[in-house]
């Protein structure tokens, strides 16, 4: 009798439907980045969270390693669509912070897995997100006239609160997914 791994092979058009996922919240977080909403906040810090989500569903249903897979397919495919819509100084600071704070959230989510079901979701998001917006922010506007540390704290405020939210819709996930046999 063999046992059943823990994360059978996802279909390939699961993982196409993740990466289109991720791709399109970079995408339109690397364009809204751009917007200020006041002297706090860009209308990108709105919207970025999400790829958190889209990561740790990724690793919840399909383990850390198709959920590495959709982050590196996602960085290579939105840093050459953020060459495209945004500066080529967005484009670098994004897919650097991107990929790093998303390996950290892989690596501390896996870690966690085994923990109520909130922690692994919060705990990795919350880590991600002081990470991305470090490297983002500094590589982005230091040495610009852009508020960039008011930014940077009005973002990192709103990721917090947008880690809180999302766990709305992980846990709805979590009670709609039936594995695969």
């Amino acid at each position: 009798m063999s046992a059943q791994p823990l994360f059978p092979r996802a279909p390939a058009g699961v993982l196409a439907g993740f990466v289109a996922a991720m791709v399109a919240v970079i995408a339109a977080s690397n364009v809204l980045v751009q917007q200020p909403v006041n002297d706090w906040l860009t209308w990108g810090a709105i919207t970025y969270p999400f790829a958190f989500l889209v990561t740790d569903l990724a690793n919840r249903f399909h383990g850390p390693a198709f959920a590495r897979r959709v982050v590196w397919a996602g960085f290579v495919i939105a840093v050459a669509a953020s060459a495209w819509l945004a500066t080529p100084r967005i484009a670098v600071a994004s897919g650097t912070a991107f990929l790093l704070a998303e390996l950290v959230d892989v690596r501390i989510f896996d870690r966690l897995r085994h923990q109520a079901w909130w922690r692994p979701p919060l705990v990795s998001t919350l880590a991600g997100s002081v990470l991305d917006t470090a490297i983002f922010f500094c590589v982005a506007f230091a040495g610009t006239d852009m508020p960039w540390i008011t930014l940077a704290l009005g973002d990192l405020g709103v990721k917090f609160g947008l880690a809180l939210a999302t766990l709305l819709p992980f846990r709805a996930a979590l009670a709609l997914w039936r594995p695969q046999a």
